[in-house]
């Protein structure tokens, strides 16, 4: 046994002397074929040599044991593997899905937030880098077809028809947050993110008067940075959950004054957020390879349209605003055609909207976020306080709406309309679950250009 052992070892003392032999050779032979330096170059040389060694350091771009380190190199190559960046992203995004369906803590989180949290510790890790071609397509293409494709139900004459009250104390609802949006923002600035303050004043507005897509369209036409998206989500997040539960514990279950005029129907809620679709005593819609198909040659002719009309009418606009205006219209014209694809077009649009989440995270810095959090909070947190307050004194002193109604409007405002028909149902307000929905797409459909609007108000506050 000790032959054998010994044998072995002097097999592996000769198999690393080899190794190492054959690399000074190879340096001793690179060293004689290589071309003498030139009397420039070794001044040059002898120059960096002799300063000190902290100037030595300044020079340096990184660190020589990361330079050389071979999990650099490896993980340098596969940031630059698109294949491999998409393939993280996509992982992601179905994390933060089923997170959301399966897990407490998910749900209290909210899909977007918990993407948004992965691909941000991914980033600060090292495993996917902070820049990629993924995150640029992702916000070019992916993201201007989520628009169209979260509209497909915006039917305004449906709306109109079928919301009843809770369609007015939805409108003050959305004055109610323009209001707070300015009023906070003369008191807290948010001097903290430079140029992006105004910005993400305008992209809270139309999260609470729309949901996460407008958000996602306004902060992409504004060009927010990726990690005050990041930090922006997640204070909001946190604020939002707040005010549900308080919500909740102020609204009454039962049905009391139901000033709505649509009758009572099926519903098929999905578990994750803005995926929702309304059946009237029809069967759910089966998403099929042809309406997945339809759905996103649909989207993208809406898109290509509102780009064209852009050009030709404003060309320093964003064209998600005048796609949103194309798709309200088209779905008001040709509903039949739209309603069919509202439950594919919707899980696409999921999707394409979770992928933004993680590219935005991916792109922000751990520290930032943590250091631009706090300001974030008591914005958002005045934004929706002053909210409240107007939706409030306006619905019941002025037009003496029922406080069960201007509740659940303020859900629609803030959350979507996923939210409120899930408050609805929760509370035993069937009849007031349609309404809600139809509200939360009226809410998506006008909360990107009411916010964008206000830009201009906003810098002139700054200034």
């Amino acid at each position: 046994m000790t032959q054998n052992a010994n044998s072995r070892r002097t097999s592996l003392h000769l198999m690393l002397w080899t190794t190492i032999l054959m690399a000074a050779t190879r340096n001793v032979n690179g060293f004689m074929s290589a071309p003498m330096p030139s009397v420039q170059k070794v001044r040059h040389r002898h120059q960096i040599l002799t300063q000190p060694i902290t100037q030595q350091h300044d020079r340096s771009a990184m660190p020589l044991k990361a330079a050389i380190s071979p999990s650099s190199l490896a993980t340098s190559a596969l940031h630059g593997d698109v294949n491999f960046v998409l393939t993280t992203l996509l992982i992601v995004s179905a994390s933060g899905i089923a997170m959301e369906q399966k897990t407490t803590f998910g749900k209290a989180l909210s899909a977007p937030l918990v993407t948004m949290l992965i691909s941000l510790v991914l980033a600060n890790v090292g495993i996917i880098p902070f820049k990629s071609p993924v995150y640029g397509f992702i916000n070019k293409y992916l993201v201007p077809l989520a628009v169209p494709l979260f509209l497909f139900d915006s039917d305004i004459r449906r709306v109109i028809r079928d919301a009843g009250s809770l369609l007015l104390a939805f409108i003050v609802g959305a004055v109610s947050t323009i209001i707070g949006t300015i009023a906070t923002f003369s008191l807290i600035p948010l001097t903290s993110l430079g140029e992006d303050g105004w910005k993400v004043a305008c992209a809270l507005n139309s999260r609470h008067i729309g949901g996460a897509i407008n958000f996602v369209a306004v902060a992409d036409t504004l060009n927010i940075d990726g990690s005050v998206v990041s930090a922006a989500i997640a204070a909001d997040n946190v604020v939002v959950a707040l005010y549900f539960a308080l919500l909740f514990y102020l609204a009454k279950a039962g049905e009391a004054k139901i000033s709505s005029s649509s009758k009572e129907e099926t519903l098929n809620l999905p578990s994750l957020g803005d995926d929702i679709v309304v059946e009237n005593g029809e069967k759910p819609n089966q998403i099929t390879t042809s309406s997945i198909a339809y759905s996103i040659a649909s989207a993208s002719c809406l898109v290509t349209i509102g780009e064209l009309l852009t050009r030709a009418i404003c060309p320093s606009l964003s064209s998600m605003v005048i796609t949103s205006i194309v798709t309200v219209l088209a779905a008001t014209i040709h509903p039949k055609w739209f309603r069919k694809l509202r439950s594919s077009g919707s899980a696409i649009g999921i999707l394409f909207l979770q992928m933004f989440f993680a590219a935005s995270g991916a792109s922000g810095s751990l520290l930032l976020v943590l250091r631009r959090a706090p300001s974030l909070v008591a914005f958002s947190m005045m934004q929706i306080a002053i909210h409240f307050v107007f939706l409030i004194g306006i619905g019941r002193g002025i037009f003496r709406l029922d406080p069960n109604e201007l509740y659940l409007a303020s859900n629609a405002n803030v959350g979507g309309p996923t939210t409120a028909a899930a408050m609805a149902q929760a509370k035993e307000w069937n009849r007031l679950t349609l309404p809600a929905l139809l509200v939360g797409v009226f809410g998506y459909a006008t909360a990107t250009a009411l916010s964008l609007s206000l830009g201009p108000l906003l810098t002139r506050i700054v200034a």
